[in-house]
């Protein structure tokens, strides 16, 4: 499968492939949402956690898509200090993931995993729902 990158500042970067390390699940109900699933790895909770610490306002992790790209979309993620009444919220081992609605019928199944390789650190991301991607890497397509 080709990986797509988005850069982070100088060595985070998002990166789309599958990691084989142990994942805990995050997960979210509601009355109007079918099941969504979010796993997290023991290495993405751990970056979270040192993201979070080093800014007392942030309350969460925003993870989601924008448009962007020849295919379509790009994962963000980012630091929020707010969740809108339309989030829905993950909390797992600590860490609370906040996915607004429009993104989360995209990323439903996804696996967020933390990989170092060489001097560059990124997020890496397994989404089911992926079935396409451009040739530069930087976007995704859904079906």
């Amino acid at each position: 499968m080709p990986k797509t990158t988005l850069e982070l500042g100088n060595s985070d970067a998002i990166s789309m492939a599958r990691g084989e390390i142990n994942t805990s699940v995050l997960e979210s109900r509601s009355e109007t949402d079918k099941y969504m699933t979010i796993q997290i790895t023991v290495a993405a909770r751990e970056r979270m956690q040192n993201f979070l610490a080093s800014q007392s306002s942030a309350r969460a992790v925003r993870f989601g898509v924008r448009k962007t790209g020849c295919s379509g979309f790009a994962y963000t993620v980012d630091l929020t200090d707010s969740i809108a009444e339309n989030d829905h919220v993950f909390e797992q081992d600590g860490i609370t993931v906040v996915v607004d609605a429009k993104s989360l019928p995209l990323v439903d199944g996804t696996e967020i995993d933390f990989a170092r390789q060489g001097l560059n650190s990124m997020f890496v991301f397994h989404n089911p729902n992926v079935v396409g991607e451009c040739g530069c890497g930087e976007s995704f397509s859904v079906g």
